[in-house]
């Protein structure tokens, strides 16, 4: 039994969906340059952002010693640590480790290393007296 997959041709896509010009956004962090937050010792690289949803994802900074704040969870958080660790009352995340945060749930974070970290926020944390990352181009949540 042959599936669809199998009998596609470059002929047979061609009368179907065709690809979006433009509908892939490639974005290089290298060529972007770390901005400092509200919060000591920690720098942000946003890689994506709708500010209309409170969707972020970016790149944090953490210099050894660094704290996070009281903060709440207001959607669901994904972290994936590329260097260093960081940790909270649960547990920590090392290099190649990932943790994301329930719902509603409220934690404070630390990294006594350091940290690189890629963060995926569905809407933005609520610190007590703001909520997202302020960044030094007057940009923020």
């Amino acid at each position: 039994m042959s599936s669809a997959a199998d009998t596609a041709t470059p002929a047979n896509r061609s009368q179907g969906a065709q690809p979006t010009i433009g509908g892939s956004v490639y974005v290089r962090p290298q060529n972007i340059a770390w901005e400092p937050t509200q919060f000591d010792g920690i720098s942000i690289k946003v890689l994506y952002e709708d500010k209309a949803k409170g969707e972020m994802t970016c790149l944090l900074k953490w210099e050894p010693g660094a704290t996070l704040p009281m903060h709440k969870h207001p959607e669901i958080e994904q972290t994936y640590v590329i260097e260093g660790s960081f940790y909270d009352h649960d547990g920590i995340c090392r290099a190649g480790e990932f943790v994301w945060r329930r719902v509603g749930s409220f934690h404070e974070t630390h990294s006594d290393e350091g940290a690189i970290i890629l963060a995926i926020y569905r809407k933005p944390n609520v610190f007590q007296h703001s909520s997202g990352y302020s960044r030094s181009s007057g940009s923020g949540q």
